[in-house]
């Protein structure tokens, strides 16, 4: 591999849209987007024309098919289909929507017809002297020297009733989590209460083994993890540090998460990122997809969640129109310059990437500095070019 060659490597937070022309929610970043010669994102909904909603399902999420070729114009190389709304509208839209990724050569990861299916990964092959973003094929390649491999493995641990898959049922690959609630003071009923997360041991070993195993195969090993707490700030769980942890420490280069709806902080542990949320980036709004959601008794918990929607009324919090393009370089088979674009969406929920004499940038950057310090993780964002490095 030539040592002036870099690789670019972009990921973003979760996407997804039903509105008439789905490529209009990339108008102001394709562009950007297309700079990538490797580019990850999050499905958050189901691409399908059939189906019933499932009943233990609060917001059923289904955009058009036609989605998923704007996906594809929009740049997307590899999609996690783990996400809490992959069985929204049941088996028959679910398996359409993953035709539809394959159809549009945009490689699901995290979702299949069983457990197997689900926790299998993709290797994305990217030939190292090529110019040409899309010129990458899966595992394969006969020259071993010519091409940087970044394995993908994708998880969830937002688990809706049998959304995750097993032996001989569809749905996606499960971290589950534990909740423990410890009485702070045991001789004071009714006290507010410690609560405790942990990863379920099945779970973690399974997705330790898959790292273990992927990790011989490729030079770069990528997780994907749906997960987290949401819409509320900085907050993050206690079983996603282990979880996020203990998978560094058997292989995994980078952690990337989604599904909060929020950003969260960034941790930077053993030398290795750990992205706890990317936030929304190409998602319409709950609105579009359900314009009663807020009429609906199901919404009034996550009210309660942000001041934004419980005081001000609004569909979601001004948090959830951060967001960030996670960025990095590959080279010599390795990731250098790691960190993220910040981001907003506008009042259509339409993504714009933001320029560093942008007031909202320093904004942005004081956020993901105060989050993080919100939560004891002390990274330090320097500004190269347009971009936040934090390794």
């Amino acid at each position: 591999m030539s040592k002036d060659k870099i690789i670019q490597f972009y990921a973003t937070g979760d996407v997804g849209m039903n509105r008439p022309d789905p490529d209009s929610i990339f108008q102001y970043v394709k562009e950007y987007l297309g700079k990538a010669d490797l580019l990850f994102g999050q499905l958050e909904p189901c691409l399908a024309s059939c189906g019933t909603p499932a009943s233990q399902c609060r917001l059923p999420m289904k955009g058009d098919p036609k989605g998923g070729a704007a996906i594809k114009r929009a740049g997307y190389d590899v999609m996690s289909f783990a996400t809490n709304h992959c069985m929204d509208w049941g088996r028959e839209a679910f398996f359409e929507t993953l035709d539809v990724l394959e159809t549009n050569d945009l490689h699901p990861i995290g979702a299949g017809k069983n457990i197997v299916e689900a926790r299998k990964p993709y290797i994305a092959e990217i030939p190292a002297g090529s110019e040409d973003r899309h010129d990458m094929e899966r595992t394969g390649s006969k020259d071993q020297q010519d091409v940087v491999r970044v394995g993908f493995l994708a998880y969830n641990s937002i688990l809706p009733a049998n959304y995750y898959a097993d032996e001989d049922r569809p749905g996606c690959a499960p971290l589950r989590g534990i909740t423990y609630y410890e009485q702070i003071e045991p001789d004071q009923p009714g006290t507010p209460c410690k609560i405790h997360t942990f990863p379920v041991e099945e779970d973690m070993a399974a997705l330790l083994d898959d790292v273990e195993k992927l990790r011989t195969q490729v030079d770069i090993l990528v997780l994907s993890m749906h997960w987290g707490i949401h819409f509320i700030p900085a907050i993050i769980a206690d079983y996603q540090r282990m979880a996020a942890h203990r998978a560094i420490d058997h292989g995994v280069d980078l952690v990337l998460g989604h599904h909060p709806h929020v950003l969260k902080p960034v941790e930077v542990y053993k030398g290795k990122a750990i992205f706890y949320s990317m936030g929304n980036f190409a998602l319409d709004p709950p609105n579009i997809f359900d314009p009663d959601v807020q009429k609906k008794k199901s919404h009034e918990a996550i009210k309660n969640l942000n001041p934004d929607m419980k005081e001000k009324g609004k569909i979601m919090p001004a948090d959830s129109f951060k967001s960030m393009v996670f960025c990095a370089d590959i080279r010599e088979k390795k990731l250098e310059n790691v960190g993220f674009v910040p981001a907003v969406l506008d009042e259509k929920c339409d993504p714009r990437i933001l320029k560093p004499d942008d007031p909202a940038y320093q904004d942005l950057k004081d956020y993901m500095t105060r989050i993080n310090e919100d939560q004891g993780i002390h990274t330090d964002f320097r500004q190269v070019g347009d971009r936040l490095v934090v390794v």
